[in-house]
């Protein structure tokens, strides 16, 4: 790689999906630089729940859900809110997600969804193990908990996908859950148990990834921002930025919910729209969950680590809106002291938000641009970016290689959107 900033490869974001594409590119004998507008990991990377979770293979598009959605989608403390405002891309948007909750289309992302997650749960365990990274990793399981009965038979619906694509699941009464989670309150119905599923924190996992992507030979550029774009006959042939002209031979589009903006100055449609998540940390109180857990009707998930505790969770489309709303964290808070023993008293150490690259059917753009033979896309993981990165990182350098990947790469590829131009 020369001073004027060539590499095989030039990925734009420095998240979790970036980092682990660079990783597997390098594996590969592939040279890689990394621009990132912020710090490395500092985006949606940082302050979500760093859950892995096969079990959250079935896509939010499912069928009921319009309904559900028009009734939570005005209240500012509901689970979903969207701020009212003239936005048609997001009006667009809704409407192609909304056509998407039938039985057939939910079917078919979550096959997509699962075989992703799937291969990305295998491989992150390879990486932690394999490559010594420091990350709190532990495959202690995950609970979907729930307060009423009802609640939680009807989310039992979802379990005959999961055993198809292979991922286990065991109902708990109430009973079973209380000797199994002091942590949580007496009187819940129960919940349903996944063991294939695990848990990382988050930043210390994208730390640990650049380590090695640096390690490696990769370069990693924080702070650098894309002003520019130069095309020749094979693409883009370089970007111009805040710190001068890069190029590459390839280049990946790892932007999360930024992407849409950087492809509109390419003329790319891609469909994605940031999707506002929110956390609270805190100090570790002194009972904490021995798992991580989903309130299933508070929609609030719960993560602990050695010196940690974090509540996150919450979907709200305010466009690139970055004020953090006390209504939402307040939900949070009132959520989790519902279903918690303790819930949390003590001082918050960090409250945050971060956009999530929410697609149009719940799967990320893996591939080629159709319409630029050197651009290469990986974007619109939705809530799922630091269970999909592995898999992501290993499908894409694949697809650079030439190579068939793991799994069938059709599903994800930029081309299923007709007419969108990505």
């Amino acid at each position: 790689m020369n001073e004027s900033g060539d590499a095989d490869v030039l990925i734009l974001g420095g998240g979790v999906i970036g980092l682990a594409c660079a990783h597997y590119l390098l594996a590969e004998g592939r040279s890689v630089r990394i621009l990132d507008q912020g710090r490395v990991g500092g985006g949606a990377s940082w302050g979500n729940c760093g859950t892995l979770t096969p079990s959250h293979a079935p896509p939010l598009a499912a069928p009921g859900m319009v309904g559900q959605a028009l009734r939570w989608m005005l209240s500012p403390s509901a689970p979903l809110y969207i701020k009212p405002r003239w936005d048609p891309a997001l009006m667009r948007w809704l409407m192609r997600v909304a056509g998407r909750c039938n039985a057939a289309d939910w079917r078919q992302s979550g096959v997509a969804k699962g075989a992703l997650l799937n291969l990305s749960r295998a491989l992150t365990e390879d990486l932690v193990y394999g490559q010594g990274l420091d990350c709190g990793f532990e495959a202690s399981g995950f609970h979907y908990v729930f307060r009423s009965a009802r609640a939680l038979e009807k989310q039992q619906r979802d379990l005959g996908l999961l055993a198809e694509l292979g991922i286990p699941a065991r109902v708990l009464d109430g009973a079973a859950l209380a000797a199994d989670e002091p942590a949580l309150k007496p009187g819940m119905a129960g919940a349903i148990h996944f063991p294939g599923d695990a848990q990382v924190r988050p930043d210390r996992y994208t730390a640990e990834l650049a380590r090695i992507v640096r390690e490696a030979g990769g370069v990693i550029e924080e702070g650098v921002l894309v002003g520019g774009l130069e095309r020749g006959r094979n693409g883009i042939e370089a970007v111009q930025t805040s710190e001068g002209r890069r190029s590459g031979g390839k280049v990946l589009l790892a932007m999360g919910a930024w992407s849409p903006r950087f492809g509109q100055m390419l003329g790319l449609d891609i469909p994605v729209q940031p999707g506002k998540g929110y956390s609270i940390t805190y100090d570790r109180p002194a009972v904490v969950p021995r798992r991580p857990l989903v309130l299933k009707e508070r929609s609030v998930c719960v993560t602990a680590w050695d010196d940690g505790f974090r509540l996150g969770s919450t979907m709200e489309f305010s466009g690139y809106d970055d004020r953090l709303n006390e209504t939402r964290l307040a939900a949070l808070e009132r959520g989790a002291a519902e279903y918690l023993a303790s819930p949390p008293g003590g001082a918050r150490r960090e409250t945050w938000c971060g956009w999530r690259p929410m697609s149009v059917d719940d799967l990320p753009l893996l591939g080629r641009s159709p319409k630029h033979s050197n651009l290469w896309l990986a974007t619109g993981h939705g809530m799922m970016g630091m269970g999909m990165a592995a898999g992501t990182g290993r499908l894409v350098a694949d697809l650079m290689l030439g190579r068939s990947p793991p799994i069938d790469p059709a599903p994800y590829a930029p081309s299923r959107f007709p007419g969108r131009g990505a």
